[in-house]
């Protein structure tokens, strides 16, 4: 097992590194581009991602690695741990100088998220988990969200469809790791996506979430489980345990429409 205070330290030296490119309120001085259609990297994206491939890499042998940034390799499916990263999630906010970016690094064991660190550095908030062990931020023991009553719900989002506006709309940052941790911190009661995302994107987030006690499924409400050889889910429900069940329901339907014209 790699020593995981020293994971902790590099996670945040990288989000230091992005940090000093980042300039708030303006787009950062590095050069940014598009990898797809309405898809952007930036070249601290790629420079974050070397040093924690680098570092990480160092703590332990024999751990694989699968990173937004890195060309996936099939040798990971052989190996029973790897580490999995985003290393900007939510560079959309990250080069307009908006703070809702991070760093986000989890372990994986067999098909589970057993550590996970979370640093955004423009925010001064750093998550960890420790399977079984529970969640903190900044230290402080997390409990999520306890809501019952899905209306009425604080979603992070920038709008509701009709169907949607008897929940509370709240400030919603572009990483999808940090709105799933507003859960974890009871800043929010649900997060939901009816897309298809990558693993990276909420593996870290994830064990954040459900060690403070809140629900993690895809968007039909079935398990989530990673170092998959396509790393893919449709989907995301990250929630109050007591709203999972409704959120599920009102969801299912149009999860099943976009799925069938796919």
């Amino acid at each position: 097992m790699p020593d995981r205070d020293a994971a902790i330290r590099i996670v945040c030296e990288a989000g230091e590194l992005a940090l000093a490119h980042w300039r708030e309120g303006a787009a950062p001085v590095v050069d940014v581009w598009e990898k797809s259609r309405d898809n952007p990297v930036s070249a601290i994206d790629l420079a974050v991602d070397v040093l924690l491939k680098e570092r990480l890499g160092a703590l332990a042998p024999n751990i694989g690695w699968l990173s937004e940034e890195t060309a996936d390799h099939p040798d990971r499916l052989s190996m029973s741990r790897q580490w999995l990263v985003d290393p900007i999630d939510g560079t959309r906010d990250y080069i307009r100088g908006r703070k809702g970016w991070c760093v986000s690094v989890a372990l994986v064991e067999g098909a589970e998220v057993v550590f996970a660190v979370i640093h955004a550095p423009a925010t001064g908030q750093l998550w960890v988990a420790h399977q079984g062990q529970g969640a903190t931020c900044n230290g402080r023991l997390l409990s999520a969200s306890q809501r019952t009553d899905l209306a009425g719900a604080r979603v992070p989002t920038d709008a509701l469809p009709k169907a949607d506006r008897d929940l509370e709309m709240v400030h919603k940052p572009n990483s999808i790791a940090m709105r799933m941790a507003m859960v974890a911190c009871d800043r929010a009661d649900l997060v939901a996506t009816l897309r298809w995302g990558n693993e990276w994107d909420i593996a870290a987030a994830h064990l954040i979430a459900a060690e403070a006690g809140a629900i993690v499924t895809s968007a039909m409400g079935e398990p989530i489980l990673y170092n998959k050889r396509q790393p893919l889910d449709f989907g995301l429900i990250c929630c109050s345990p007591g709203i999972h069940g409704a959120a599920v329901e009102r969801l299912k339907g149009r999860a099943w429409t976009i799925l069938a014209n796919t």
